[in-house]
């Protein structure tokens, strides 16, 4: 009997090699681990592997989708969030149908609930697609649809699972299906932001770091269990609590928190996902197996796979041509829409220059000068917003190339493979079914996998996007503004030490625009003061990043890189100012 510590190390050993060895082949990372296992299932020694489904589903797919949020790119998310929600929901749902169709006519004995059940599992796409994506450089508004897609579509993928699952059980209806997937969402939603609203109020009064990441690693299960409990999409609750934890990180938690998180969440996903790949390909030699005594070969399960693999291929084709069809009509009325912001932008210049240089005229509103310059902020904001999503249409249309390459990148994974064993031990044929499932999964990891990058140079998209960062000129102008907030700041004489002591008039004046500028090391007198100053100034750049965060002119890659820049420096000069105090 192998040790399972020695199991376990060596599944971290292989998992990291895996993420390193494959992208320098344009492999990715989950098909090598896939024939690894595999491979390893094969020796003679090696005992069969079977892991209860939910593990998976209960301890990895949580965490999962909740790194996944965390990360989730805002303001791109909120723009294409109807295609997004599209994708994710109504694309699942028919998929499921049209498979389930086709399961019940062609699978002798297999209900029609069943058959849906199938179709759900083999529904959802995987985030395996937008890290293939990224290194191919297409455009970011695909990456982010495709991440979105995939962050989404599991959840909806396992509530209509455990629909059509509890149909199979008690019989179908309609109505009280309608009406559990309804609910299944609702109080996902509740929860899920709850969870996420205390979590940032409770996180941010720990200044403890460790305490700190022992706490965020307990946020998707606690968002989830509750959820569960309640009849609710537990995956979902996980989803909407990294979403609202994600947004409200750049607010609430510290540098040093906001880079932890970061690190551990990032190796976290890193081994559960690559762990979930490994295993199944552990477990393929007694799913063959399970096949080759009921079935008296492989071939009947294989050309339902291949066939399965085409027809959401198809319906994938025909609800993304739609797609692409409902954008370029939308695209067509940006011209129109330019010019009603415009005309509302000179209103509010009017309005401001009235109220400006004659108050007297508004009436009893001309006795609250701070509510109405509330309120001009504020609508020059929704204003300024409006425009940055109409320049970021204009700028990322999407077309028939853009389409293919969507279509193409709907590779089946971790959920697809998870889902399949979680059909209840008494289902009939369910040996047949999750090979079915898992032969889904591994054609769709290797043909589109491997095809996909070419698929992006047949339609000229390669390199299209940029790569993963901000462009060059977007972060320039970013940086630009960031130093002129800080800038600002130090002239108005508004920043002040961490202790709250003021800085000396005369160091203010000297410093002016030196004030990004890394101080003079041999300075001993002065030092430690522009130390502080430059720490103070943060804060002010930092206030202004939450500004600009809101009004969409800059790409949520951008604003992230900013505020790590933010915060290595924070943490770097906080380092620094310590270090001498002990001196």
């Amino acid at each position: 009997m192998i040790d399972p510590l020695i199991v376990v190390v060596a599944g971290v050993v292989v998992v990291a090699l895996a993420t390193v060895i494959g992208p320098r082949f344009n492999i990715a990372g989950p098909l090598v681990l896939l024939a690894v296992g595999a491979g390893v299932s094969l020796l003679p020694f090696i005992p069969p592997i079977a892991v209860n489904p939910e593990i998976i589903l209960v301890g990895v797919l949580p965490p999962l989708l909740y790194s996944a949020a965390v990360q989730l790119p805002a303001i791109e998310f909120r723009r294409d969030f109807a295609p997004i929600a599209g994708l994710s929901v109504l694309l699942v749902v028919f998929s499921s149908l049209v498979l389930g169709l086709f399961f019940w006519a062609v699978v002798p004995g297999l209900g029609l609930a069943l058959a849906i059940a199938l179709g759900a599992i083999l529904s959802p796409t995987d985030a395996v697609a937008t890290s293939i994506a990224k290194r191919l450089g297409i455009s970011a508004r695909v990456v982010t649809m495709l991440e979105g897609e995939s962050l989404l579509n599991d959840a909806t993928a396992l509530v209509l699972l455990r629909t059509a699952v509890a149909a199979v059980a008690s019989g179908f209806a309609f109505g009280d299906a309608l009406g559990a997937f309804a609910w299944a969402v609702v109080i996902a939603l509740v929860l899920g932001a709850a969870v996420g609203w205390v979590n940032l109020r409770v996180r941010e009064r720990v200044t403890n770091s460790a305490a700190n990441t022992a706490l965020s690693f307990t946020v998707p299960f606690i968002a989830y269990l509750p959820t569960e409990h309640l009849g609710g999409s537990g995956l979902v609750a996980a989803v909407v609590a990294g979403i609202v934890t994600g947004q409200g990180a750049a607010r609430r938690f510290t540098p040093e928190q906001r880079i932890s998180d970061r690190l551990n969440w990032r190796t976290i996903e890193l081994i559960l996902e690559g762990g979930v790949f490994l295993v199944f390909g552990l477990e393929l030699k007694d799913i063959v197996a399970a096949n080759l005594r009921e079935h008296e070969g492989l071939w009947h399960g294989t050309w339902l796979a291949l066939s399965a693999l085409a027809i959401t291929l198809a319906v994938r084709a025909v609800y993304v041509s739609g797609l692409v069809w409902v954008q370029g009509r939308r695209s067509r009325g940006f011209a129109r829409h330019q010019e009603r912001v415009d005309d509302a932008q000179q209103r509010l210049d009017r309005f401001e220059e009235a109220w400006r240089t004659a108050p007297e005229q508004f009436g009893a509103r001309a006795d609250d000068p701070a509510r109405a310059a509330r309120r001009i902020g504020w609508m020059r904001g929704r204003i300024s917003r409006t425009m940055a999503d109409l320049d970021y249409y204009r700028d990322t249309p999407l077309g028939a190339r853009h389409g293919s390459v969507i279509v193409w990148a709907g590779m089946r994974g971790v959920v697809t493979l998870a889902a399949a064993q979680t059909l209840p031990t008494e289902t009939s044929q369910r040996p047949l079914l999750i090979f079915v499932a898992f032969l889904v999964a591994l054609f769709s990891l290797v043909l589109q996998g491997l095809t996909l990058p070419a698929v992006v140079r047949a339609v000229g998209l390669s390199g299209d996007g940029g790569g993963e960062g901000p462009s060059r000129d977007e972060q320039r102008a970013l940086d630009a503004e960031l130093r002129d907030a800080a800038i600002a700041a130090v002239r108005a004489g508004t920043l002040t030490r961490r202790d709250g002591e003021a800085f000396p008039a005369d160091m203010i004046e000297r410093a002016g625009a030196r004030l990004v500028q890394p101080p003079d090391e041999e300075a001993s007198t002065r030092v430690r003061d522009l130390l502080e100053l430059r720490l103070a100034s943060i804060e002010a750049m930092r206030r202004r990043l939450n500004d600009l965060s809101r009004d969409g002119r800059y790409s949520t890659a951008a604003l992230r890189h900013a505020l790590a820049e933010l915060d290595a420096d924070q943490l770097s000069l906080e380092l620094r100012i310590d270090d001498g105090e002990d001196d």
